[in-house]
């Protein structure tokens, strides 16, 4: 789901347990949440303990709603007693207030419970923790590799702008004037995402496809399904709400559940998509466990012809964060001399890395 109904409704609930948080407040959270890790249960408290409270009678207050909202109780109770001494603002993390001991332990509980999911294996989750997950893929802000521009913009530094000094020295009379300088522009590199639904890959299809969703909303994505045919899916996926997204997905996708035939699906992609542009110096990532039906030496061809294509092409497979794994796989065999890099892609840890890989590229 959208994360931003959720914030904004957690910051009327704070307001409806007395604190007097107005839009700007409410707007200030916002922001301080963009920029920051919300899956990190502990960061989003203490993002609205500075921007959504004023004074310090406000503090046990939010802890109250905090605590409700997040861990899905009634707020409990507080027992009369005096107030709290505030401590000096020099302290790294203040003072939230007498009584409060509990909301922190819980804070630490919930986000300790958020990392431990962030490293499950997605195919072993409950129904609940699910949802959890879904609620932090939906929170991810992946930012997209950049890639140097044909087109030059004015800087202080870089090579000098001859056209626009000598435009300068023009109007001025022939006079020496400062030197104009420029730099490159820099542009998002395109980024392809080829996702494996066969029935092997049936248990992580769901959070693949929200991954995709997620960096299909911040960065210019193509979006393709690899199984018995080939699916392009960027434009359902680039719905703003998830479930959506998802919904419009599955619709498109005749194939779910299936058979591979990696080769042929991969042929398909490069003869009508990747051959005329979509493909060409990208960042490739391809989601499979490398079971291939098909030929495998035409996989093999297949994955050459994409690695002269492509910027870079990163492999990801759920299996390969076993410790024992070896990559005997006929699809990944043949494939991994064509790859720049072999990911596990099994729980939301081993996503984040991935993109920091596609940042990094």
């Amino acid at each position: 789901m959208d994360p931003l109904p959720g914030l904004v409704g957690f910051a009327a609930a704070v307001r409806e347990a007395g604190v007097a948080c107005g839009p700007g407040r409410v707007r200030a959270y916002l922001d301080a949440v963009a920029e920051l890790d919300p899956a990190q249960v502990g960061q989003l408290y203490w993002a609205g303990r500075v921007t959504l409270c004023g004074e310090p009678d406000d503090l046990p207050r939010y802890d109250a709603a905090f605590h409700a909202w997040f861990t899905g109780a009634a707020p409990r109770p507080r027992a009369p007693g005096p107030p709290a001494i505030q401590r000096s603002r020099l302290s790294p993390l203040g003072d939230l207030g007498a009584g409060s001991s509990s909301e922190v332990r819980d804070v630490d509980r919930t986000a300790s419970d958020t990392e431990v999911l962030r490293h499950r294996d997605v195919s072993e989750l409950t129904a609940a923790e699910r949802a959890h997950l879904r609620e932090l893929i939906a929170l991810l802000r992946p930012d997209p590799p950049l890639r140097r521009a044909a087109r030059w913009r004015p800087d202080r530094r870089g090579p000098i702008d001859s056209h626009r000094t000598l435009r300068a020295m023009r109007a001025a009379g022939g006079e020496t004037v400062r030197l104009a300088r420029k730099r490159r522009r820099s542009r998002p590199r395109r980024i392809v995402l080829l996702i494996d639904v066969s029935g092997s890959m049936s248990p992580y299809a769901d959070a693949l496809l929200r991954f995709a969703h997620a960096m299909a909303r911040r960065s210019p994505v193509e979006v393709f399904t690899l199984g018995t045919r080939l699916t392009r899916l960027t434009r359902q996926l680039r719905q703003r709400d998830p479930e959506f997204a998802l919904a419009a997905a599955a619709r498109a996708v005749p194939d779910f559940a299936g058979g591979t035939r990696l080769g042929e699906t991969l042929r398909a992609f490069l003869d009508r998509w990747g051959q005329r542009g979509a493909a060409r110096q990208a960042v490739v990532v391809v989601f499979s466990d490398g079971w291939e039906r098909g030929d495998p030496r035409l996989l093999g061809e297949q994955m050459a012809r994409l690695g002269r294509l492509a910027h870079r092409v990163f492999w990801v497979n759920p299996h390969a964060g076993a410790d024992m794994y070896q990559p005997v796989q006929s699809g990944i065999a043949v494939a991994l001399p064509h790859v720049h890099r072999l990911l596990a892609g099994h729980s939301l840890a081993t996503l984040d890395r991935l993109l920091q890989e596609v940042r990094r590229a």
